[in-house]
Order: C-alpha cells, then sequence, then structure tokens
C-alpha cells in the first residue's frame, strides 16, 4: 500500500505563493488577451509551476497537492477583494442618495 506523501508546508507558503501567483495571473491579464473563462486554468497552471519547482521541487506529488492550493487560493482572494469593492462602492452610493 502507498502511503499519502508527506506534506510540510508553512506561513511563508500563504504569504510568499499565493500572493505571486495572483499577481502573475494579473500581470498574464493585462499583457494578453486571454477569455474570463480561462484565467482560473492560468492561475492553476502558474500554481503548479510555483509549486513543483519552487516551493516543493523535490517532492512532485506534494507540489501538485500544494499548486492546486495555491492557485485556488488565489482566485478565491481575487474574487473575494473584487467582490468586498464592489460592494463598497455601492453602499457609498446608496448612502449619498438619502434624503
Amino acid at each position: 500500500m502507498e502511503h499519502f506523501p508527506i506534506i510540510h508546508t508553512n506561513f511563508w507558503d500563504a504569504i510568499i505563493a499565493v500572493p505571486t501567483v495572483l499577481i502573475l495571473t494579473q500581470i498574464i491579464k493585462l499583457l494578453l488577451p486571454i477569455p474570463r473563462v480561462y484565467i482560473p486554468t492560468v492561475a492553476s497552471v502558474l500554481g503548479l509551476i510555483f509549486s513543483i519547482f519552487i516551493a516543493h521541487r523535490f517532492n512532485f506529488w506534494a507540489g501538485v497537492f500544494m499548486g492546486f492550493f495555491y492557485a485556488n487560493a488565489a482566485v478565491g482572494v481575487y474574487a473575494s477583494l473584487k467582490t468586498a469593492i464592489i460592494t463598497y462602492r455601492h453602499s457609498g452610493e446608496k448612502q449619498s442618495n438619502k434624503p
């Protein structure tokens, strides 16, 4: 029976990997005309590249596993920030329209 890989992750993965994937995804969005539907795929590829070749380069399966976490965390951070900013902007409009 094969055992699951031991994945050593720490605080620095969240501080470095997720923002790196988020920023690189945004840069790619600005530079290339990629349809919005494919942006999560771009984030997944970047997360896998970062995880397999940098963060967990000595354990392939741990790199794959954590790469998807980095990508999904980056997409989630972007979505929550975008929603919060839109909500904040609309709440300001509603308050200024009150009699």
